[in-house]
């Protein structure tokens, strides 16, 4: 039997869930992306499940940083969230739905014969996976009130083929799945049940995840239909598993090659969301040799046909050059407010959306752009570089003095009009304007880098401009 991968005629309902045992995953963020693009484009809907039923790892503040996460990324959903852990009783349901009908059975093997069968399996060097001991045994043979669960009875002949949208079709025998657990002996509903159950009961139209899921599909089937063939309404999902994210050196994304979590990016590496939206889009997916691609030109253009097969590998540098081009093209008051964040008190909005366009075209990240903005707060005397400090040697304090009374006469604070009034006073003395740029940076910003130079004199304005380079001066 094959799993129908043509697009169903029904709404597109789409589903990102992540498990909230720590920060929003790079990859799990993409993997809401595509989930979040492929409904958007299709006029569907996207939703959001947490998949908390680990309630020893699962924490508030993970829940919290993963949503926060998503709202950054501008990925919103057309529900509110569903906790699969409210819904455990909805999951059992199902379980003994599946037993009364005889697609499930009584499990009392107890843990030391579980174990002694694994121990048996690997001398033998078997595959791990349980042997049907109690599929077809008696529930009365069994010790009155002992403990059991119950077990999916899984098709043990044929085949089943998986018709994926990126890995295309993919086929397992039906011997290679054993019966696994759908209700534990407390009770309690396995990871592979309440998913099924969940995207059922959330109209699901397709599972888009990562191909470390693939297998568990093949899993999920033989419950999807086993329900369709109870009370039918079950149909099975379009599958489409994305290849994971690798680090540069090949191995899985991990922490070991840097930043990992969403909020590492906006906050260690000052990446923008639109970069990493753009980036992570690109990380997999491609639209011919386009590389800088619009939210919405996203929406307009992405499928699951252009999803690769092969692993991506994340590439900082290039997610950083993305990000000098998105700072390039903000909102001059967007990146001052986000700057001035990063200062902190005392820094001034206005002055800092006055001086975005001459800031915002040398830095590739926020850490950058509020590093080159430092000099607009800057409290005398300056502190200053080595590199600026060598600049203002006797010659440099020289020129400075000169310099000052130029500009102390300098009736228009205008960037032409400094301009043209250093120039005059370099020609005069035969010295290139460098000559005298070079210390009149070292002073304005205790830097050897800078916006240019004029720029930097109209932002400080006159009076602070002359204090700086008089308090340099010889």
């Amino acid at each position: 039997m094959a799993s129908d991968s043509s697009t169903a005629t029904s709404q597109v309902v789409t589903r990102f869930a992540p498990s909230p045992t720590g920060y929003l995953h790079i990859g799990g963020a993409r993997t809401a992306l595509f989930n979040w693009l492929y409904a958007r484009h299709h006029g569907g809907k996207v939703l959001l499940r947490i998949e908390d039923t680990d309630q020893k790892r699962s924490t508030q503040d993970a829940i919290d940083k993963i949503l926060q996460g998503l709202d950054w990324l501008g990925l919103d959903f057309d529900d509110a969230p569903v906790f699969q852990s409210d819904r455990a009783e909805r999951h059992a349901q199902v379980a003994w739905q599946l037993l009364e009908a005889g697609h499930a059975y009584k499990c009392f093997a107890t843990s030391d014969e579980l174990e002694a069968m694994r121990d048996e399996q690997r001398r033998n060097k078997q595959p791990l996976r349980y042997d049907g001991r109690w599929r077809d045994r008696d529930p009365a043979e069994a010790p009155e009130g002992a403990p059991f669960t119950i077990r999916l009875k899984t098709p043990n002949e044929g085949e089943v083929t998986i018709h994926d949208r990126v890995q295309g079709p993919v086929t397992v025998q039906n011997s290679e799945i054993d019966d696994y657990i759908l209700l534990r002996g407390d009770g309690t509903p396995t990871y592979m049940l309440a998913v099924v159950v969940d995207d059922h009961d959330m109209g699901v139209t397709h599972v888009i995840r990562g191909d470390d899921h693939l297998n568990n599909a093949f899993r999920q089937l033989p419950i999807i239909r086993a329900m369709n063939a109870i009370e039918g309404g079950w149909p099975d999902p379009v599958y489409a598993h994305v290849p994971l994210i690798h680090g540069p050196d090949g191995a899985k994304m991990s922490k070991r090659h840097g930043a990992v979590g969403v909020e590492a990016y906006r906050d260690e590496l000052g990446i923008l969301p639109e970069a990493l939206f753009n980036y992570l889009l690109r990380l997999g997916w491609g639209h011919g040799d386009r590389e800088e691609i619009s939210r919405d030109e996203a929406v307009a253009l992405f499928d699951l046909d252009g999803v690769g097969r092969s692993p991506s590998r994340f590439d900082i540098k290039k997610l950083q050059h993305l990000n000098g081009h998105y700072i390039r093209e903000a909102d001059d008051a967007r990146l001052a407010v986000l700057v001035a964040g990063q200062i902190g008190e005392g820094a001034d909005v206005s002055l800092l959306t006055q001086a975005m366009p001459v800031l915002k075209p040398r830095a590739k990240d926020l850490h950058e752009l509020t590093e080159s903005a430092g000099f607009l707060f800057a409290t005398r005397p300056l502190a200053l570089t080595d590199k600026a400090a060598a600049l203002l040697d006797e010659p440099g304090r020289a020129i400075l003095g000169q310099v000052a009374a130029r500009l102390e006469a300098e009736n228009d604070w205008t960037s032409d009009a400094l301009e043209a009034t250093t120039k005059a006073l370099a020609e005069e003395l035969e010295l290139g304007l460098g000559k005298l740029a070079q210390p009149m940076r070292a002073a304005l910003t205790g830097t050897t880098t800078s916006p240019g130079i004029f720029d930097v004199l109209v932002l400080l304005g006159r009076e602070e401009s002359l204090a700086r380079i008089t308090a340099q001066a010889a």
